[in-house]
């Protein structure tokens, strides 16, 4: 329990340094490295609309992670205000089984918290995903995955200018981390460059690691089920995959997907308070 935690505070930090780091490089190093192509006009040109696509990016995975973090699961107190302080006293001791209670509710020692229709817990947000923060967890995937995907891009052309190299031949970026690391060792890149091309490849796994995940969530939500189901083997009722989306992105999933706010209450919690 010690180093989940542990995991529960470093991954969020490592998370914000990497964020960091990504827009340092992107304002100040990559940004103006593509002022100098003197080819095109200042309005139309590269920087700026590759300025205004990662702003956008960076803006709504930001935003989400934010969201996802705010829209926690029920909190316990309010459990001992509804007189519900014996069923939670039985989840923290382990006489009860978590889920109990409710179908497919899930008590989370490391928030302390009941979860409704919870999937799992984040350690990357220290917080738990459930109903009430589903889609922005969702959101949040696939805009790190394209930010990633976005400052990839960015980086190859900035080493490809700087180190006067092509990637046309895929195997240049297989080969590139091995033959960067013999050159930097030899004295014959710098360490800022070299800093640049490890980057790329967190990118890179990061963005797949993001994108797979996001993927993955979405078959889940199409069947109706939650990873927490899966995993214990509970048995859902078959709905329409139309229902089972609507009660993550709600009506207004559109206008989710281009700027972030809140989830609204699913059916699920309307029925229940019911």
């Amino acid at each position: 329990m010690l180093v989940l935690r542990l995991l529960n505070v470093v991954a969020p930090a490592y998370f914000l340094c990497i964020s960091l780091v990504t827009f340092v490089l992107q304002i100040f190093v990559f940004i103006p490295s593509m002022f100098r192509d003197p080819s095109t006009t200042s309005l139309f040109s590269p920087a700026l609309l590759h300025g205004a696509l990662f702003l956008f990016l960076s803006a709504n995975a930001l935003g989400n992670y934010v969201l996802v973090i705010q829209s926690s699961p029920e909190d316990l107190g309010k459990d001992l205000h509804l007189g519900k302080g014996a069923e939670v006293a039985e989840w923290l001791d382990g006489s009860r089984s978590p889920g109990s209670a409710l179908p497919s509710t899930h008590f989370c020692r490391l928030c302390a918290r009941v979860t409704q229709r919870h999937d799992h817990h984040c350690f990357f947000t220290g917080n738990c995903i459930g109903s009430r923060n589903m889609r922005n967890f969702i959101m949040f995937c696939l805009y790190t995955s394209l930010a990633c995907l976005d400052s990839l891009v960015a980086g190859m052309a900035y080493i490809s200018a700087t180190l006067s190299m092509s990637f046309a031949d895929p195997l240049a970026f297989l080969t590139l981390l091995p033959h960067s690391i013999s050159q930097f060792f030899s004295g014959a890149l710098l360490s800022s460059e070299m800093f640049v091309i490890l980057m790329l490849y967190l990118w890179l796994g990061i963005g797949l690691a993001c994108a797979g995940f996001c993927c993955h969530q979405m078959l889940l939500i199409l069947r109706g089920q939650t990873r927490y189901q899966v995993r214990k083997g509970i048995v859902v009722r078959a709905r329409p995959w139309r229902e089972n989306l609507q009660e993550v992105f709600g009506k207004k999933w559109l206008l989710g997907l281009l700027i972030p706010m809140q989830n609204v209450e699913s059916s699920y919690r309307r029925q229940k308070e019911k």
